[in-house]
């Protein structure tokens, strides 16, 4: 399967951004703010969700996991909840991206992560990225969670 590259520039693409990375696993030593150049991104292992849709109907579908980076420009500011910066290996699982506006284009991009975790960006307008990293790698668990816990 071929590496994914995305392009966010408004809410219905973010919302295209949120599907591929519903239940992302990250550290969070792989959040890095750059205030100076207006940027933030995380490396995180995104589930394959498309594969996972996809598969052979004739035997369990493989399960996979691809290395990706997100990007988010033109970020002024950056605020977390329930999320420890001091404890880098921690694990987040990330549920969805949304977007609240303030006076559009600028707003806010949540990451909501489970447990109630969540990263807000301050953005003057939507601009994000998801890239592959590299080639992906089977696992044997998709991913389950509870409705309730997923702050939508």
């Amino acid at each position: 399967m071929q590496s994914l590259k995305l392009i966010a520039l408004d809410t219905e693409d973010l919302t295209v951004l949120s599907a591929h990375l519903q239940d992302a696993v990250l550290q969070v030593a792989d959040l890095h703010y750059l205030p100076r150049e207006k940027r933030f991104l995380a490396v995180l292992n995104r589930f394959d969700w498309l594969l996972g849709v996809n598969g052979s109907r004739t035997r369990q579908p493989e399960h996979q996991r691809r290395r990706a980076a997100l990007r988010f420009e033109h970020v002024t500011a950056v605020r977390r909840q329930n999320v420890i910066q001091s404890a880098p290996g921690a694990v987040l699982s990330l549920l969805a991206l949304q977007f609240a506006a303030l006076s559009e284009p600028s707003g806010y991009i949540t990451l909501v992560c489970s447990g109630g975790g969540a990263i807000r960006l301050e953005v003057e307008c939507i601009e994000a990225e998801l890239r592959d990293l590299g080639p992906a790698w089977s696992t044997p668990h998709r991913p389950v969670h509870d409705e309730k816990d997923s702050g939508l």
